[in-house]
């Protein structure tokens, strides 16, 4: 159920003032750097011009392609007929404490959501700290649950703005509202209705982070797993680790190429298996409680299929040779490679397994199972 802002009016209607112009091809907007070219494309740098361009694409019957980071999509080589609107406004603002000591943090949708977690931590403002060095921006991480070791931003999100396509409205949708669970939620469920126009968390501030959940982190501590340290030593200990399996993105100024930075970061998801399939699974394989069933891991499946890191190299795509789940460009390569190679790793793991592995980013003009 949504819940509209009391202050939210629909937009108005009438023809855009916004100016399209011919598509960029989206090789040049995601991070995997593949990716047809779309019809036309709009740049828009606030929530209004967000909901103009969307709402004026709508009128017109054209398809909407939304982009940001560009870190969770896959895009096929042909030109797509779509308008992409890339959501490029930045921005965030703080609300007072409330009495239970929250700290209400409002970024756009554009905002890139490392520079919030960055900012966050550095303000003592808790609870985003182990979700460091994720690239894409802040209006996608509620969509897809986004998660890193041992927390998911369901932990903080408190409400999301968004345009209504169905309804033509503007709405705030609660936390409650947006059933998030393993990387899902209303919000992915119904991807052609909710343009996120900003997020809206519930941090804590203080200077200890929460209890760190997982194994890997706490060893990198050196502290063991339930403990608490500074959120700025788990946000450096986190970029770290997603420095060493090439899950940070490059810094263009640096000058360094790391091709394993080439991604759409971990390209299957983590599957959740009814009981009596995860005991059909080797002793040694992974296994952690989830909702509705037994949780998996991805990274193992593949590895233990005989899927090495660097299978395919020398490309050009390839697995990253620091991280058996993520998919990497190794220069040159098109759409058409990536999903040869994922479907040879998916069908691959279902052959030794019987597990059919789902990809995580979003697909589009294009398609594992053609």
């Amino acid at each position: 159920m949504t819940t509209p802002a009391a202050a939210d009016l629909p937009a108005a209607s009438g023809p855009s003032t916004l100016p399209a112009a011919p598509g960029r091809p989206l090789a040049d907007r995601t991070t995997l750097r593949v990716g047809g070219r779309p019809a036309a494309e709009v740049v828009v740098t606030s929530a209004d011009e967000l909901v103009e361009a969307v709402r004026s694409a709508d009128d017109e019957g054209r398809p909407v392609l939304l982009v940001a980071g560009g870190s969770n999509l896959l895009v096929g080589d042909e030109d797509l007929p779509h308008t992409a609107v890339v959501v490029a406004g930045r921005g965030v603002r703080r609300e007072p404490v409330d009495a239970c000591g929250g700290v209400w943090v409002t970024a756009q949708a554009g905002h890139p959501w490392e520079e919030l977690v960055a900012e966050a931590t550095e303000s003592g403002w808790l609870g985003l700290e182990a979700l460091s060095g994720i690239p894409g921006s802040t209006g996608a991480t509620p969509v897809q649950n986004v998660g890193a070791y041992g927390t998911d931003v369901a932990a903080t999100v408190a409400e999301v703005r968004t345009w209504d396509r169905r309804e033509r409205r503007i709405t705030t949708l609660r936390v409650g509202d947006l059933r998030m669970g393993y990387r899902t939620s209303l919000l992915k469920s119904q991807p052609d209705r909710h343009v996120v126009l900003e997020v809206t968390f519930q941090l804590r501030p203080g200077e200890l982070g929460g209890p760190v959940r997982y194994a890997e982190l706490a060893d990198r501590l050196g502290v063991a797993t339930g403990d608490r340290v500074p959120a700025t030593d788990v946000r450096e200990a986190v970029l770290e680790l997603r420095r060493g399996k090439g899950m940070v993105l490059d810094d263009p100024a640096s000058g360094v190429v790391d091709h394993d930075t080439w991604s759409a970061g971990s390209f299957f998801t983590n599957p959740v298996l009814a009981p009596p399939d995860a005991d059909g699974l080797p002793p040694e394989a992974p296994r952690y409680a989830a909702e509705g069933g037994v949780k998996t891991s991805a990274a193992w499946l593949i590895g233990a299929a005989g899927f090495a890191r660097g299978h395919g190299l020398p490309g050009p795509a390839a697995l990253s040779t620091k991280h058996t789940l993520a998919l990497t460009n190794r220069g040159g390569a098109r759409a058409a490679d990536l999903l040869a190679l994922a479907r040879e790793v998916r069908d691959g793991v279902e052959a030794r397994f019987g597990v059919r592995l789902e990809p995580e980013p979003r697909l589009v003009g294009c398609s594992l199972d053609a």
